[in-house]
């Protein structure tokens, strides 16, 4: 099957933000830098906890920041992960942002129905657990059409044990026409890796509704990674001004990635999300 998927608080037990900055079942087929399923495990490196030099990536430490990033499964985690999604602020208290191409069955024509999220995900170590999808929310055009400019989906959760996602890991905010010069933090899960990896650097204009970035190894999995800008270690908030996808389906270079640019139409699909939140 044709797979085109689509207030913060503080974490006990994470090293602090200062130290940083040193699937699906066989079958899947991928789609720009989704996953696929029965890649070879590469090479682990890039093996550093501290960031290295702008556009080369590197494995960042486990902090509080990095901790509302993780997989996406489909089902349950014994498959591949094969995107990746991020914790941001809504007022349910329960909204992830990733690629609309992870959570959309292009053949089927419909919002997959059965995706799992593990944040801070790391050789099969899930500290917060599993958490369940419970509705996709994406631009009726993307199902329409996949135009690349609205290749953005948030995913509502159901709760976990009584407790709301934002209540136990925090959440970023959402930047909306930030331009196309700033200063990011993308930090995503190759399938081919057990670990994420993190890259700086400055984003680029590709045109009037593409950012582009060079990044090195952003590979199949890292589609959904966000684009963290402004992080602030005091309030524990950044802004995703970007999720990985768009143009390419976020690129058919593991170096360069893409992100369509965050304009009136996702702050629109943000207020509608809120709404199902």
């Amino acid at each position: 099957m044709t797979f085109v998927i689509v207030m913060a608080a503080a974490v006990a037990g994470y090293a602090s933000d200062v130290s940083d900055t040193s699937s699906r079942a066989s079958g899947r087929s991928s789609f720009g830098k989704s996953g696929e399923s029965g890649q070879d495990p590469q090479d682990q490196d890039p093996a550093a906890t501290a960031p290295a030099d702008d556009g080369n990536a590197y494995t960042p430490r486990r902090t509080e920041q990095n901790a509302r990033v993780g997989v996406v499964f489909e089902k349950n985690d014994s498959g591949d992960h094969f995107c990746t999604a991020s914790v941001v602020q809504s007022p349910g208290r329960n909204m992830l942002i990733t690629a609309a191409h992870c959570a959309f069955d292009a053949e089927a024509g419909s919002t997959v129905d059965d995706l799992v999220f593990a944040p801070d995900y790391r050789d099969g170590d899930e500290p917060t657990g599993l958490w369940k999808v419970k509705k996709v929310i994406l631009d009726d055009r993307w199902a329409k059409s996949q135009d690349e400019d609205l290749d953005v989906a948030f995913l509502i959760l159901d709760k976990k044990d009584g407790k709301d996602i934002q209540d136990v890991l925090g959440g970023n905010t959402l930047g909306i026409d930030r331009g196309f010069d700033n200063e990011v933090k993308i930090t995503g899960y190759p399938t081919s890796r057990d670990t994420p990896i993190s890259c700086q650097n400055r984003t680029t204009k590709y045109s009037d509704t593409q950012m582009r970035i060079q990044c090195t190894d952003f590979e199949g999995g890292t589609s959904g990674s966000p684009w963290l800008a402004d992080y602030d270690p005091k309030s524990h908030t950044g802004t995703v001004i970007g999720v990985l996808g768009g143009h390419e389906g976020g690129g058919d270079q593991d170096d360069v990635s893409y992100a369509a640019y965050f304009d009136d139409d996702v702050a629109a699909l943000y207020r509608r999300a809120q709404d199902d939140d």
